[in-house]
Order: structure tokens, then C-alpha cells, then sequence
């Protein structure tokens, strides 16, 4: 266990990979398996202050389809890239079984110009300069399915 014990896991900030349903279920499975080390996000996603410096070594709490605490991340790397330039190495790390950036940009932007996407976020310009949040993370904690944590935040 790596993570400070009196930090209680609750008041770390929450990590939602996709919205609940199989997706992110993959995708949480695909983290504690070790597959997926790394993920992206739209830049236009974060507040305009983001600092991505700041991120790193930062926990969050990645929390499964029901809520629950299925484990916890620390970001070891954040770099902000155009879309154009995100690497084939990145698009590997992101265990979704891409295997070069362009299957890896064809897959993200179908998911930003999804419908739940556009709701959450609205309607973008997506284009070669889009600006991407690229985060690489190792695994901390693991919870059992048994003893996993509902959410209370």
C-alpha cells in the first residue's frame, strides 16, 4: 500500500473512466488487469487554470460502473498534445486494444461525438489541433469485490 493510510479514500478525487455501463466496466477491468496504463481526455474537459504539472502524483479513487472503489491510481506522467501528435506508444498504453494512434483516434472520437459525450460536455470542434490530456498511471490499491467501497462523495 503506497497511498497514506489516514487519508481516508473517500475525499480523494473520483477517477470515472467513460460513463457507467460496459465501457467503463472494460476499461476498469482492462486497469486491474495492467493493461491500461494510460488515458486521455479532451483538454477542453478541464477548467481553464489547469496546470497539468500539478497532476502528477496525484491519487484518485476509480470507481466502477455501481460506484463502488475498485481501486486507486497515482498519475505518473501528464503532457498535452495536439490530436495529430498523440504517439502509437500512448494509443498501446491505453489497453483498449488499439494498436496504432489511428485506431486510437478514430475510437475517442467516436466516444467525444457521442451523444452522452455531447450532453456532459457539449458539441466541439474536433480537428487535428484539438488539444488532448495525455495521463500515464500506475496502480496503488486494489480493493476485492468483496470489500469494495461504495462511493459517498
Amino acid at each position: 500500500m503506497n497511498r497514506d493510510a489516514a487519508e481516508p479514500i473517500s475525499e480523494l478525487p473520483r477517477g470515472e473512466f467513460a460513463f457507467p455501463g460496459p465501457l467503463r466496466d472494460a476499461l476498469v477491468n482492462a486497469i486491474l488487469d495492467g493493461t491500461k496504463t494510460a488515458t486521455a481526455s479532451l483538454l477542453a474537459e478541464y477548467p481553464n487554470d489547469y496546470q497539468p504539472h500539478e497532476e502528477v502524483g496525484a491519487l484518485e479513487a476509480v470507481l466502477d460502473s455501481h460506484d463502488n472503489v475498485v481501486c486507486v491510481i497515482r498519475t505518473t506522467e501528464v503532457q498535452i498534445y495536439r490530436l495529430a501528435d498523440v504517439s502509437d506508444e500512448h494509443a498501446i498504453a491505453e489497453g483498449e486494444g488499439y494498436t496504432d494512434a489511428g485506431e486510437w483516434r478514430a475510437g475517442h472520437e467516436r466516444y467525444w461525438r457521442s451523444p452522452e459525450f455531447v450532453e456532459y460536455i457539449g458539441e466541439l470542434d474536433i480537428d487535428d489541433d484539438t488539444q488532448v490530456v495525455c495521463q500515464r498511471f500506475t496502480v496503488d490499491e486494489r480493493y476485492p469485490i468483496r470489500a469494495l467501497e461504495p462511493w459517498r462523495g
